[in-house]
């Protein structure tokens, strides 16, 4: 490994300077556990700026620690996006394993799951980030592989102070040729429970269609406020339980009530649902590509924006114009009428 790690020399940073960043690895620093370690607030002082960072450090007494830390070393080195976590550096001295990323100030999606106050739009830009950073690790011509994610969950979609998303935890990623995008790969860790593609377990390995199907998941996450599982008197998986809605026509018994309210166009429910629906298809062969689901969910999203343009001038017209005794009452008639002939 140490051979393989000399290129990557020009990222090392020095234990002594990650350890005075989080305050000697302070508890009080300590924002995740989970993965293959604890990740770690800090402010560090590197190339002559200071950074809010996030560093993460591996458990060394995991068993594929060495492997997983230079999956993630090589992925994020070589890999250049906008929805994709910036790389700092790492530090490998005596028996410590950490990797440095940018901060990113609104944390994950996935602490925003139980008390959720994202606006329809907000989400579809974060959905849509996710899928543009997945389609460039599947699909870029620049390089000559593509890049199994292996680890798409609420909790490796990182947010950035202005609501981008920045996708992390590259820990088990799988270099494949681009040749070879439709083998199936062996893979050890296939990722967070409640959302693996239950198709490892029939084929024994991953595909780029094993992300997809876990990026569906994720979608029904976020537009269901739920977990991927669900405890209840026994553990359900949200997959199982969207699917089954969905086919019964009745999705919007389980979708987060308010953000019903905040949809202006039933169509751009209509394909976000398809999307993550088709995502979480048992055979791998019928889940859509990433370019594909990146061009629905731009459509979805041009649907609300082309909606909100319409309805907020109107909103303020019958303010103005009938005053705010009156408008409640003029505003819900123009609103049944429009949602009637959209739908």
């Amino acid at each position: 490994m140490a051979s393989t790690m000399n290129q990557f020399a020009h990222l090392q940073i020095p234990l002594e300077a990650v350890a005075k960043a989080t305050n000697n690895f302070h508890h009080d620093n300590i924002i995740e556990h989970g993965g293959v370690g604890i990740a770690y607030k800090g402010r560090l002082l590197w190339s002559g700026r200071l950074m809010e960072i996030i560093a993460r450090r591996f458990d060394c007494k995991h068993v594929d620690g060495d492997l997983e830390f230079l999956a993630e070393i090589s992925a994020l080195s070589d890999l250049k996006h906008k929805n994709l976590v910036s790389v700092i550096g790492f530090c490998d001295e005596i028996d410590e394993k950490i990797i440095v990323t940018m901060y990113e100030a609104n944390g994950s999606l996935g602490q925003y799951l139980n008390s959720l106050n994202l606006t329809w739009k907000q989400i579809l830009r974060i959905c849509l980030g996710v899928a543009r950073a997945l389609s460039y690790l599947h699909y870029d011509k620049g390089r000559d592989y593509a890049i199994l994610h292996c680890n798409i969950n609420s909790n490796t979609i990182l947010l950035d102070g202005n609501w981008e998303t920045k996708l992390s935890g590259f820990e088990f990623s799988i270099k494949q040729s681009v040749n070879d995008k439709d083998q199936v790969c062996p893979c050890e860790h296939t990722g967070t429970f409640g959302c693996v593609d239950p198709a490892i377990e029939k084929t024994g390995g991953v595909t780029h269609k094993s992300d997809i199907y876990s990026f569906g998941v994720v979608l029904f996450e976020i537009l269901c406020e739920r977990k991927a599982l669900i405890h209840n008197e026994v553990d359900r998986f949200l997959a199982q339980l969207a699917k089954h809605h969905y086919e019964k026509g009745t999705l919007h018994d389980i979708i987060h009530p308010p953000l019903l309210n905040q949809i202006l166009s039933p169509k751009s429910l209509l394909i976000y649902s398809k999307v993550a629906y088709s995502c979480l298809n048992d055979d791998r062969a019928h889940r859509p590509d990433m370019h594909h689901i990146v061009a629905k969910l731009e459509k979805a999203l041009e649907l609300q924006l082309r909606h909100e343009n319409i309805v907020r001038p109107v909103f303020y017209f019958i303010i103005y114009f009938f005053g705010i005794h009156y408008s409640w009452m003029v505003i819900f008639f123009c609103f049944s009428i429009f949602i009637f002939y959209s739908t």
